[in-house]
């Protein structure tokens, strides 16, 4: 299996549909012997992520959440404060929350890289 590499320039373009749009590369489905249970896709590379484009008022109400494990201990940052510190960090929370929830995800997002 032969894996080739996508050079993408995100300026300008919306998130959720870039972000769709790499998840399906990075999975395999736009190959003609795609198989869910193999890993068959390709690199991903996407320069100027700094650059992308949200719509409406995401930037001031849309909020990323974690947790520590501890009682009490629920996170949360802002999307304008997360993008303002990592912008490529939104980018791959977004194309991870696409791919399968399965074994092959961790080694399908390790093909995604930022310029």
């Amino acid at each position: 299996m032969e894996r080739k590499t996508h050079t993408i320039d995100a300026e300008g373009r919306t998130l959720g549909r870039l972000a769709t749009e790499v998840a399906i590369l990075l999975h395999g489905k736009h190959k003609p012997g795609f198989q869910p249970n193999e890993d068959m896709g390709d690199f991903v590379t996407i320069k100027n992520v700094d650059q992308i484009r949200f719509s409406g008022k995401k930037m001031e109400k849309k909020k990323y959440y974690r947790h520590s494990g501890f009682p009490g201990g629920l996170k949360e940052i802002s999307l304008k404060k997360l993008f303002a510190k990592n912008p490529a960090k939104v980018f791959k929370v977004a194309v991870l929350g696409m791919l399968p929830k399965n074994k092959l995800r961790q080694k399908q997002i390790k093909r995604l890289s930022f310029l």
